[in-house]
């Protein structure tokens, strides 16, 4: 079920190289910044961190800084690191909400260290975001903003489950909230760090946001039908919970009752698999895999505001890069 796109020129060796370098100035800030004499806190957090991830929010940030005429990668790549650092502490906070087990291809924080641990680790990676940005003044703003949007998006979800109400218009205004505000900050603060202007700022905002919600549409349809060693963290929650694109696609975005899909099922049978059953048997899928190419589509539309450029093609590529993976 991959979406074949147009895809950007190869990029040179030049891209390569300075992506790589903006990339590991950002892996020493993240985790220069989680450094803790407290060894609970140091080991819970370099466990999470060092599995690696997509890293797909600072890279964003690095590329828009760069196609934005942004040179000091070293300028960047706190804010960058401050970004990723922001989604790892949601991330670890989900685990215990979810009771995930694994992520990144590791056993989560909470199964190795308890819930209580894995809720301070959480919130420890919080706190470094504000250490790391504290010498960059209104850009504090932006990520704040975008703090607040991710903790009211993961509220908003968890009141339309036990409300039954998982509707597309509540899912839409989720995945708006607790993930492609991150993006529309990260894409922001790239832009105005090599001082942009207010169009260039504009299209930055509005790429990231729209990459963002092409990027929970994907995630969305994968927890359906991926597994879990190849996503690297449990999957079928948000189809066990009542939640996510597939509870939207199952319900026709209709109000619906978390009993409903166990009343169909047959006697004995998995519900979660009998979901995916029946998702897989129409063009459900298909059709919210081409809701997710339409957003990138904008996002990439709006980059014409940028000058052409190797990073430019970057930034273009990782979009498609979002609807193209299988992880």
């Amino acid at each position: 079920m991959t979406i074949h796109s147009a895809k950007p020129p190869a990029h040179t060796a030049d891209i390569q190289a300075s992506l790589h370098e903006a990339m590991h100035q950002v892996e020493s800030a993240i985790l220069n910044a989680v450094k803790s004499e407290v060894n609970v806190l140091d080991d819970a957090s370099r466990h999470i961190l060092q599995a690696g991830g997509k890293r797909v929010r600072p890279r964003l940030l690095m590329l828009m800084y760069m196609a934005s005429g942004g040179e000091d990668f070293k300028l960047a790549a706190k804010p960058a690191a401050a970004v990723e650092l922001m989604h790892t502490a949601s991330v670890v906070h989900d685990d215990i909400n979810d009771h995930g087990v694994m992520r990144r291809g590791r056993p989560s924080v909470n199964s190795i260290w308890g819930r209580t641990f894995a809720l301070l680790t959480g919130d420890f990676l919080f706190t470094t975001v504000y250490k790391l940005m504290a010498p960059y003044g209104d850009l504090n703003i932006i990520l704040a903003d975008a703090a607040t949007a991710l903790v009211e998006g993961e509220t908003l979800q968890a009141q339309a489950v036990k409300d039954k109400n998982f509707t597309s218009e509540v899912y839409s205004r989720i995945i708006g909230l607790k993930t492609a505000a991150l993006f529309q900050a990260a894409a922001e603060i790239g832009a105005r760090l090599a001082n942009s202007d207010t169009e260039t700022v504009l299209a930055a905002r509005e790429a990231g946001y729209n990459i963002g919600l092409a990027f929970q549409i994907i995630d969305d349809i994968l927890d359906i039908i991926g597994d879990s060693d190849t996503l690297g963290k449990t999957s079928g929650i948000d189809l066990a919970q009542g939640r996510g694109i597939g509870t939207v696609l199952m319900t026709n975005g209709n109000r619906h009752t978390n009993g409903e899909a166990a009343s169909k099922a047959p006697a004995g049978d998995d519900i979660s698999n009998m979901i995916k059953r029946k998702l897989l048997e129409g063009d459900r899928l298909d059709q919210a895999l081409q809701q997710a190419q339409t957003l990138v589509e904008i996002a990439v539309a709006r980059l014409d505001v940028l000058p052409p450029s190797e990073a430019k093609d970057a930034i273009v590529d990782l979009a498609y890069q979002v609807i193209n993976r299988e992880s």
